[in-house]
């Protein structure tokens, strides 16, 4: 049984690289398949292979322009793909306009696939934005001809059945779901210091988001600034830690965050790229996140820790609602305006805290036992030799 798998893979963001983890996971117990045997598309080949123990190719094989980089990748994964008994496109927000050249890109392996006759399938992908006429047909297309579609939450799939998507398109959880959380010890009662973890993103920063706005990016490190430093002059026993599921980037903001403190002796950034399982177990040493980054807030649940979300792309708002957490969610944008909105959700999460633990612990139960199982779902639609 060969098996391949592509998505936004080697690109040292965790949250993708804890999808990755999720799918090679799900894939071992539901087929007779080792990880030495699955084939993983990836911009770091050398480095996937030594981190997940699979096969590699490169993602994308770069020439001096967009049409010749197109066609080199092409010629080179034709064969590749045709050896193979099943492609799996996803995870990870892959379906959208957003950025041209991964649209191209995914949108190619999908035609390879076709014009190969190998089955193809969209797992656990999230969608949106898709705003042009080219994106609506490139994804419009590439989710047809797939096997099976699958999505991370039902705003993706209505972002698919609003472009033109008839066919049938099913909410799965997201893979990184099915990661292994950390061994925990229970915490001392009552407790002696409060432990919350922070991570930042690069909001309208030119060393990563598409348009630099500075404006936008320095209200929202102010915002950051004032909301935790009012939440540490509430209580006294809180420290605050910032760790990054994109090193250096998340890196470079938490620390703009930090010189706008007064506190910060009791603020400490993580200076250093972690892996998915390090990320678990550094968000296993907290009592509560407050993520930016979608994988931060799914990885916090795994490890059942209270979280608030701060949304700067509709993903983030799309997954707190889905999981009824609206009380616990901000706006990036209205975080520069006031400066109590982390305190007063602390503050309410403290009044029972038990039952604050219990209430997200339930979340990633719900995800991982109500939801329909994606690979269940694989061997019913897809059959392998």
């Amino acid at each position: 049984m060969k098996i391949g798998v592509v998505g936004n893979y080697g690109n040292n963001n965790q949250g993708d690289e804890a999808i990755l983890e999720g799918v090679l996971i799900q894939l071992e117990k539901a087929y007779p398949v080792k990880r030495k045997d699955i084939l993983v598309f990836t911009n770091s080949p050398e480095q996937t292979k030594e981190k997940f123990g699979v096969q590699v190719r490169k993602l994308y094989y770069k020439k001096s322009t967009a049409p010749t980089t197109l066609v080199a990748t092409v010629l080179k994964h034709r064969p590749v793909i045709r050896e193979l008994d099943l492609l799996i496109i996803g995870g990870g927000g892959i379906l959208m306009d957003l950025y041209v050249h991964s649209l191209v890109l995914f949108g190619m392996y999908g035609k390879i696939a076709q014009y190969t006759k190998t089955p193809y399938v969209i797992y656990g992908a999230g969608a949106g934005p898709i705003q042009t006429l080219k994106g609506k047909i490139i994804l419009r297309s590439l989710v047809n001809h797939a096997e099976m579609v699958t999505v991370r939450d039902e705003a993706s799939k209505n972002v698919l059945q609003s472009i033109g998507v008839k066919r049938e398109i099913i909410a799965i959880a997201d893979p990184a779901f099915y990661l292994t959380p950390p061994l925990m010890e229970k915490k001392e009662e009552p407790r002696k210091t409060i432990h919350i973890g922070v991570t930042a993103v690069p909001y309208y920063h030119a060393n990563y988001w598409p348009s630099e706005d500075r404006k936008k990016y320095n209200n929202y490190v102010t915002g950051m600034a004032r909301n935790l430093e009012r939440l540490l002059d509430k209580d006294p026993r809180i420290r605050v830690t910032f760790f990054s599921t994109k090193h250096p980037q998340d890196t470079a903001v938490s620390k703009d965050i930090v010189k706008q403190m007064q506190n910060k002796n009791r603020c400490m950034v993580y200076d250093e790229r972690l892996d998915q399982q390090e990320i678990l177990e550094k968000i296993g040493e907290q009592d509560l996140i407050i993520g930016t980054r979608l994988h931060s807030l799914i990885l916090a649940l795994v490890a059942c820790k209270p979280i608030i979300a701060v949304a700067y792309h509709h993903k983030v708002e799309d997954f707190m609602k889905e999981n009824h957490s609206q009380d616990c969610l901000l706006s990036i944008g209205s975080l520069h305006q006031k400066d109590s909105l982390f305190t007063k959700i602390y503050e309410q999460m403290a009044v029972d805290w038990e039952e604050t633990l219990s209430r997200f612990e339930k979340i990633t139960q719900n995800k991982t036992k109500s939801l329909p199982q994606g690979m269940d779902l694989l061997q019913e639609k897809v059959h392998l030799k």
